[in-house]
């Protein structure tokens, strides 16, 4: 049974599908967790990415998974959250937030989103439980912020800026396929599951 601490949890959530992770979801994590002074930031992988689904083949959970599993296992306060891949199915922030809050009776929840993410807010699955159950985070980049219109000011959101990297897996695993190097773009545990489970067109090692 959940057991109810005396001073609350402040818990991070960072939703993607991380295909792969790279060093742009980690700073981005780490700096949020060091701004909100938060316990844990979970890199919460998505089972099913429903929004994504049918636009372009997406690795299996397992290995998703076992990448961000790599890529935090020596960072602070950083955690892989496999709550999704568990549930099964296409995966909703909402629910997954109900989980959180159920394993974790008095914790103050984030959900931690990106401009894009931000500005389509209101075509997530039942967003109002997102409001009702996390206060809502969302990144800027340094000396760019997101207009509050496009923010939907009604949502009380808290602000972080994060250095930005232009990194995104979709290059990531273009690069994959062209054998064009990912050095220093994602961390080198996350390199060595690519190559041992083959990933993204890579050749096995002998």
């Amino acid at each position: 049974m959940p057991v109810r601490s005396e001073k609350p949890l402040h818990i991070g959530v960072f939703g993607g599908t991380f295909d792969p992770p790279h060093v742009g979801h980690l700073v981005t994590a780490v700096n949020v967790g060091h701004a909100l002074a938060l316990d844990r930031v979970l890199l919460m992988v998505a089972n099913v990415p429903w929004q994504k689904v049918g636009s372009r083949p997406i690795t299996p959970a397992v290995d998703r998974l076992a990448m961000v599993r790599a890529a935090v296992a020596d960072v602070a306060r950083l955690e892989a959250g496999d709550h999704e891949i568990r549930a099964g199915g296409p995966s909703y922030t909402a629910d997954t937030l109900a989980c959180l809050a159920d394993e974790h009776p008095g914790a103050v929840l984030y959900t931690i989103v990106g401009d894009d993410a931000a500005a389509k807010i209101h075509t997530w699955e039942r967003v109002d439980e997102v409001l009702a159950l996390s206060r809502m985070v969302v990144v800027d980049r340094p000396g760019e912020h997101i207009e509050l219109d496009v923010l939907h000011p009604a949502i009380d959101w808290i602000r972080v800026e994060v250095p930005h990297l232009e990194v995104s897996s979709t290059d990531l695993r273009e690069r994959c396929a062209d054998g064009r190097p990912l050095d220093y773009l994602v961390p080198d545990p996350v390199l060595d599951v690519i190559r041992a489970r083959g990933l993204y067109g890579v050749v096995v090692p002998a």
